[in-house]
């Protein structure tokens, strides 16, 4: 696998920050992660509304299906309507910006996009309830989804001015409902009932859609979800080639499961810094949580250091500016003081 930095474990965001303006949002993100062992992201910022968060900035990319802003979220429709217009709009924005704040920066970067589950846990169908519902429906999303994200990543290469000579580019995949959607526990629209559980073969098949598609564009492809009970073998099983966690919220398996993935090469991006202002937390207090975690699993720090990167545990839209600021230095930090 290519190095996305120059040695050793590295730091980086998930993917939300607080505030409106993504110019100062991003030069935050650059000051505190556009250096060596560092690397940094497009923050998504749910402040400026429902079209900046995580589900309207995705939406923005799908082709061939359409949707629309109703009271009770994003529904598909027969064609674009003007809520998935003004989030494309917005999309291309905010890589213009990206476009003008990266100039003369050549490392690796990362961009974030809702994954196939948790759109179609979030969206409804034409005629209501969830698209996870309807199993043409979500298949029909899924297809979507991974041919909008092949024009998206090389929208974004082009922003970079990256050629695709190395692989530099990461593509994120944040699927915070997909336990959910396996477990049998997404509400219905009435609220009083749950949709049936979608077996994982269907969930892989369907995940492995959107990662083949970042894959085949040279990009490397990550999953995130910082819910519990998330099955990391079936998102390393669906091309997933990182998994970014939160390291409060593992259980036993899960342990097992991200040691696996770092002994077969494949990246972990551990969430051990608070996602929420913390002041007493110190850079040294971070080291020593992932130290603990590497000897609890067995694994040497000076093995797998370059697969391991150091982030929040979560996004940070609930935090204040100067902790998400922090935060993300503290990530950065940490990963270089890692033996």
């Amino acid at each position: 696998m290519s190095a996305l930095v120059s040695h050793g474990a590295f730091g980086t965001g998930i993917g939300s920050m607080p505030g409106e303006d993504l110019e100062t949002s991003l030069k935050v993100v650059l000051d505190a992660l556009a250096h060596d062992r560092g690397l940094p992201f497009l923050p998504e910022l749910p402040a400026r509304g429902v079209a900046s968060g995580m589900v309207g900035r995705t939406l923005a990319l799908i082709e061939g299906i359409g949707v629309d802003l109703q009271p009770a979220g994003w529904r598909l429709t027969d064609a674009a309507g003007v809520d998935q217009r003004r989030a494309r709009s917005r999309l291309d924005q905010d890589l213009d910006v990206l476009e003008e704040q990266t100039q003369g920066y050549d490392g690796a970067f990362k961009v974030q996009v809702t994954g196939p589950w948790t759109l179609a846990a979030t969206a409804e169908k034409p005629r209501g309830d969830k698209v996870v519902s309807d199993h043409g429906a979500r298949r029909d999303l899924a297809q979507a989804l991974a041919e909008g994200v092949r024009g998206h990543v090389r929208d974004v290469r082009r922003r970079l001015d990256d050629r695709g000579e190395t692989s530099r580019l990461v593509v994120q995949v944040d699927e915070p409902a997909l336990a959910a959607v396996l477990g049998g526990g997404v509400r219905t629209a009435s609220g009083f009932g749950r949709h049936r559980t979608v077996h994982p073969p269907e969930a892989s098949e369907q995940l492995g859609w959107v990662l083949a598609a970042i894959t085949d564009e040279g990009a490397e492809p990550w999953v995130h979800s910082c819910a519990p009970g998330v099955p990391l073998d079936l998102l390393r099983g669906a091309g997933a080639r990182g998994l970014a966690v939160d390291l409060d919220v593992l259980d036993a398996a899960a342990h097992n499961a991200l040691a696996e993935a770092l002994e077969a090469g494949d990246r972990v991006v551990l969430g051990a810094v608070s996602s929420l202002d913390d002041a007493a937390l110190t850079d040294t207090a971070v080291v020593e949580r992932v130290l603990r975690w590497l000897d609890m699993v067995g694994l040497d720090p000076e093995t797998v250091g370059p697969l391991l990167a150091v982030s929040p545990g979560c996004g940070m839209a609930g935090a204040t500016s100067a902790w998400a600021a922090r935060a993300l230095a503290l990530s950065r930090v940490s990963a270089t003081n890692l033996p």
